[in-house]
C-alpha cells in the first residue's frame, strides 16, 4: 500500500482513533476556494431589479405587437429581437451573475464559446435552406409552390 493511502482514515483502519484534522490531509481551504471565487451572488434588491427589467422587457414586446405598433414586419422583428437580447443581457447578469470576475473570468470565456457556436450553427443552417431552396425550386415563386399537389 502507499504511504499516502496509509496516511488517509478510509485506508488506515488504526487512524480512526485520530481526530480528523483538516490540515493533516492539505485540506485546510478547499472549501474556500469553491466558495466565493470573487463572484457576487446578488442581494434582494438586485434580483428586484432583475425581476422588474425582465417584466418590462416582456411587456413592451408584447405590447408592440399586440397593439401592431410598426407597419413593416421587418421593423417589428428587429425591435423584438433587440428587446430579446437585452433581457438575455439582463438575466446573464442579475439572475445567473455573470460578470468578468466571476469564476476567474470562465464564465464570459464559455459566453464567449457558446455565442460562436450558435452564430456558426444558425449561420449554416439558413446557408443550407437558402442553397437548397434555390437548387430544389428554381424560378418557383411561394404561390406556385402553394398551388402544386
Amino acid at each position: 500500500m502507499s504511504a499516502q493511502a496509509e496516511l488517509h482514515p478510509i485506508a488506515d483502519p488504526r487512524a480512526q482513533d485520530r481526530p480528523l484534522d483538516d490540515h493533516e490531509y492539505g485540506h485546510d481551504r478547499a472549501h474556500d476556494v469553491h466558495g466565493d471565487a470573487g463572484s457576487h451572488h446578488g442581494s434582494f434588491t438586485d434580483y428586484l431589479i432583475g425581476f422588474a427589467l425582465s417584466i418590462v422587457l416582456t411587456a413592451i414586446p408584447f405590447w408592440i405587437v399586440m397593439a401592431n405598433v410598426f407597419r413593416e414586419p421587418k421593423v417589428a422583428a428587429f425591435v423584438l429581437v433587440a428587446f430579446a437580447v437585452v433581457q438575455i443581457i439582463v438575466h446573464m447578469v442579475y439572475f445567473l451573475h455573470m460578470n468578468s470576475k466571476s469564476e476567474g473570468g470562465w464564465t464570459v470565456l464559455a459566453l464567449m464559446f457558446t455565442a460562436v457556436l450558435v452564430v456558426i450553427a444558425l449561420t449554416g443552417s439558413l446557408w443550407i435552406m437558402n442553397h437548397l431552396d434555390t437548387n430544389m425550386m428554381p424560378g418557383m415563386s411561394p404561390q406556385q409552390a402553394r398551388n402544386l399537389p
